[in-house]
């Protein structure tokens, strides 16, 4: 990993913890505060663990647009959990066949770039 990427992905691991603990919920219950920030401090430490064997620089700049985006989107909209995804049109096909096979490489290319960490969406 470049110095650059470095001190970048720490100080984005930085800005997550401080946003984390300052976050305040929509509904102004300290018990939902409290929960959300759990969960955003749980999922940095997951998704930073997680993407931490990177080496390669596009990947590694993929996923800070994918930090990137994940905060901006957690700070406009007050909540800390991913988006809901969308099948893109004629997203369910049968079960065999090429129709599933171009279905999945829909669903793959419809993923926002916020979740590209997520395998299961």
């Amino acid at each position: 990993m470049a110095v650059s990427s470095r001190s970048t992905v720490l100080s984005l691991y930085i800005r997550v913890f401080r946003i984390a603990r300052a976050w305040q919920a929509q509904t102004g219950a300290a018990s939902d505060s409290e929960a959300e920030r759990r969960y955003i401090e749980q999922e940095a430490r997951s998704l930073f663990r997680q993407n931490q064997p990177l080496t390669d620089p596009e990947s590694i700049r993929r996923c800070i647009e994918e930090c990137e985006a994940r905060i901006e989107i957690g700070l406009h909209y007050r909540n800390p959990y991913p988006r809901a995804t969308y099948l893109p049109p004629l997203g369910l096909a049968t079960q065999r066949g090429r129709r599933l096979r171009a279905q999945q490489r829909l669903r793959k290319q419809a993923k926002p770039v916020y979740l590209q960490s997520h395998d299961d969406t």
